[in-house]
C-alpha cells in the first residue's frame, strides 16, 4: 500500500502551513484602485476624489496634503482614501440611522492618489457637521482617511480637523486623549484660501522628519 505524502490531520493533530510572507502596497495598487491615474480604464464607476454634485449642500472645500517618510522624502506613490459625515454631521451609511437629514447628493467616501510629480492628493467636499462620540459628547468637524503606499503593510488611519474650528477641537473627545498638544497639532488642517476657494492643508509624516517635522499621530482601528 502506498502511503499519503503527509500524516493524517486525525492522527497527528491538525496540519500547520506556514503564514503568507507580508507584502506592502506596491505599483499595483493604484492599477487596481485607481486605475484612471495608472492610465487604464477599466472601470464602469471610478471612485474618485470628488465627494459632490451641484446639488450638495454645505460650504465647499477642498482639502490637499502631502505624505513624507522617516527620511522627509516626499511620497509621490501614496494612495488616500477619505470617509466624513455630511455638512448635517450624518454618514452615508446604513449604520448611522439618528434623526439628522441625509444628504442624497453627498457621497461621503472619496478615493485619491498622490500626484506622480507634486506629490499632492486632493479632494473636493463640504465642511462636515459636528458627529457624536461613543460616549455622546459632540465630536469637532473632521474626516477620517486610510493612507496607502510602499513600505506600509496595513492602511494607516488618522483623522484631519480644521483649524477654524478651534473652540470644537478644543472639547473633541478624540483630540483631547492624545496627551502631547504638540502632537493633537498634527492633526489640524491650515484654512487658506486659492482662486477664491477654501483650501484646507495638512501634512502627513510617517516618522519624525530629519526637518523638525512631528511624526503624524496614527489610530488603531
Amino acid at each position: 500500500m502506498n502511503r499519503p505524502p503527509f500524516p493524517a490531520a486525525s492522527t497527528f493533530g491538525p496540519v500547520r502551513f506556514p503564514e503568507t510572507a507580508s507584502q506592502t502596497g506596491g505599483p499595483y495598487v493604484h492599477i487596481g484602485l485607481a486605475p484612471e491615474q495608472a492610465g487604464f480604464d477599466i472601470f464602469e464607476n471610478n471612485f474618485g476624489n470628488v465627494l459632490v454634485t451641484p446639488d450638495t449642500r454645505g460650504e465647499r472645500i477642498a482639502i490637499e496634503g502631502r505624505v513624507f517618510d522617516g527620511s522627509g522624502t516626499l511620497m509621490r506613490d501614496v494612495l488616500v482614501e477619505l470617509w466624513q459625515a455630511n455638512a448635517d454631521g450624518r454618514y452615508a451609511h446604513p449604520g448611522d440611522d439618528r434623526d439628522v437629514p441625509i444628504d442624497p447628493s453627498f457621497r461621503g467616501w472619496g478615493r485619491a492618489g498622490a500626484d506622480f510629480e507634486t506629490g499632492v492628493f486632493r479632494f473636493e467636499t463640504v465642511k462636515p457637521g459636528r458627529v457624536p462620540g461613543h460616549s455622546g459628547a459632540p465630536q469637532a468637524p473632521h474626516v477620517c482617511l486610510v493612507l496607502f503606499a510602499r513600505g506600509i503593510n496595513v492602511g494607516l488611519h488618522t483623522r484631519l480637523y480644521f483649524s477654524d474650528e478651534a473652540e470644537a477641537n478644543r472639547s473633541d473627545p478624540v483630540l483631547t486623549g492624545i496627551e502631547w498638544e504638540v502632537r493633537r497639532g498634527t492633526l489640524i488642517s491650515q484654512r487658506g484660501q486659492r482662486d477664491g476657494a477654501v483650501v484646507y492643508s495638512l501634512d502627513i509624516r510617517l516618522q519624525d522628519t530629519p526637518d523638525g517635522g512631528r511624526e503624524t499621530v496614527f489610530f488603531d482601528i
